[in-house]
Parts: C-alpha cells; structure tokens; sequence
C-alpha cells in the first residue's frame, strides 16, 4: 500500500509539474506584451520606453525563455507563485481573495449533482416500469447536452427576472449561489447519473444480489445495502474526474452570474495576459484534481472489496 501511494504521489508530482510546463509554453507563445499591457491598459496611450524597460526586469522578462521558466518553476516549488504583473499582487493573495467564493460555489453544485444524479440513477434502476424507467434514463442525456451558459441564462429568467426568488447578479450567501451551483452542477449530476445507472444494472445480475433475495430481502433493501456499495465506485471515479470540469466551469458561470471570484480572476488575467497569475490558476486546478483523483483511489477498495481482493492476489504472486 505505501508503495501504492509513493506512486501515486509521483503521478501527481508530474501531472503537476506538466500543467505548469504547458501554461507557461502557450503563454509565452503568445503574440501579445503582458507588459505593454499592464503599462497601457487602453491601448492608446505612448508608454515611455524606459519604463516598460524597467518592468520587464523586475518581473525577469528580460531575461532568456528557458531561464524565466527555470526560474518560475523554482521558486513554483517553494511556493512562491510570482506576482501579478498588471496589480503587482502575490498571485497567492489574489487566488486567496478569490477562491472562498468558487470553492462555496464549487462543493455546492458537486453536492447538488452527487445527490441529484445517485438519486436519479437509483431510482431509475430500481423501478420495474419499462415507461418510467425509459423517462428516466433520458433525462441524463438532456442534462449532459444542454449548454452551460444556456441554462445559467434560462435559470436566471426563470427564477430572478420572473418569479424574482433569488437575485440575478452578484448575489452572495445561499440566495447567492443555489443557481450558479444548479447550473454547474446539471451536467455533472447528468454524467454521475449515467455512469451509476449502468454500475446499477451490471451489478444487479451478480449472483450475491440472488443469495440476498434468498434470504428474504426485499428489493430497495437489497438495492442500498448490497448492490450500490459496488456500484459506486466507479461513480466516484467519474466525480473526481469532474472536479476540474466544475473549477473550468466556474469561469463561465461566474461571468454568467457577475460573481466574484475564480472565474473572473482568470477572464481579467486572460484578459490582460497576467501570465504570473493564469499560471497560477492553472496549477491549483491541476493540485485540486490530482488531490481528488488520489484520494478516490484511496477510498475505491473501501467501497469495492473486490479491488483490494485483486490487489492482494498481485501482490501475492508478485
């Protein structure tokens, strides 16, 4: 097991360490100046040579490619993210103001979609109604199709504009966030449902599943205590790997809702190229998802103990 995890943290340590790699990379291909940028945000204004000059050295723009990355990257590992080359802000500070209100946003819709999707999944697989449960299963594929920023717009002139029970832009608390995290968490629940249900149905034509309804279980029973424990894992595994969709998703639906928050940070630092910053964004992303992912991994043998059974019988013959 630890060897396991020594593993999976070196997993991690490279998906890392890629991610900054690749935004560092594009960014830097970019045709744009940052600093011409930050200098002259307008676009209008002649900026004194001099002085884009000095703030390219300051920020070691003036320096080699490959010494700026090796550089970044350093200081990267220690913790030190760099500063905002338009504001002058640590990117740590900037990503602390910002990230409250994504994360609050972020756990809300993956609770809304995790009990959303198990509860469809569940109810699906469980009824013996060949109607309802083809209403069912279709309502997965409608929920995974529709765009993002098409339903925040369509749950905003439904709930804020006409029934006026939640405020429409910039909302904060509960009131605030329910239709920002609804509208991340509908095409997440979607995916959560279609993966559970077909978990669901697999594991309900396993041989344990008939030795419990021998012993005179009834059906719902047999379903939450015998069938969804095994069920869930992969589940689980489609959920972790979702986590980063709902931080990219974030960035449209914090525009979509005028939030403050990751989102926004990201569109104005794209916006003005602030390379320090969007690379900053980049890799606690991939440090969430890495960290999810590892984590799942962890707990997938709890919940299936035919993995850990597998994964004894290898470590036996190895």
């Amino acid at each position: 097991m630890g060897r396991y995890v020594i593993g999976r943290i070196l997993q991690a340590a490279l998906v890392l360490w890629a991610a900054f790699t690749l935004s560092f990379v594009v960014l830097y291909l970019l045709p744009s100046d940052p600093v011409e940028i930050a200098a002259d945000p307008g676009g209008g204004t002649p900026v004194d040579a001099a002085a884009i000059a000095e703030m390219r050295a300051r920020y070691g723009l003036d320096q080699p490619v490959w010494e700026q990355y090796w550089t970044a990257l350093s200081h990267a590992v220690r913790g030190d993210l760099g500063r905002s080359i338009g504001t002058g802000q640590t990117v740590t500070a900037a990503l602390g103001e910002a990230l409250p209100s994504t994360l609050a946003l972020a756990a809300t819709a993956l609770l809304f979609a995790v009990l959303g999707g198990a509860a469809l999944a569940l109810a699906a697989a469980y009824t013996q109604r060949p109607r309802l449960r083809g209403l069912l299963t279709s309502l997965p594929s409608l929920g995974a199709s529709m765009p993002t920023f098409w339903v925040g717009l369509l749950l905003l002139q439904v709930f804020s504009f006409q029934l006026r029970l939640v405020p429409a832009f910039g909302g904060t608390g509960f009131n605030g966030t329910i239709l920002p995290a609804i509208t991340l968490a509908i095409p997440v629940g979607a995916v959560i449902a279609q993966v559970l249900y077909s978990s669901l149905v697999t594991t309900w034509r396993q041989p344990f599943v008939e030795v419990a309804f021998a012993k005179g279980a009834s059906r719902w029973w047999v379903q939450l205590h015998h069938v969804l424990r095994p069920a869930a894992a992969p589940a689980m595994t489609i959920t972790g790997l979702w986590v980063g969709t709902v931080l990219a998703g974030s960035v449209v639906v914090e525009t979509v809702y005028a939030r403050a928050g990751i989102g926004r940070l990201t569109h104005e630092a794209v916006l003005r190229q602030d390379i320090p910053i969007v690379q900053g964004i980049v890799v606690f992303a991939a440090l969430v998802f890495v960290t999810v992912n590892l984590l799942i991994d962890l707990i997938h043998p709890l919940l299936d103990p035919r993995v850990a059974h597998s994964s004894s019988k290898e470590r036996a013959h190895a």
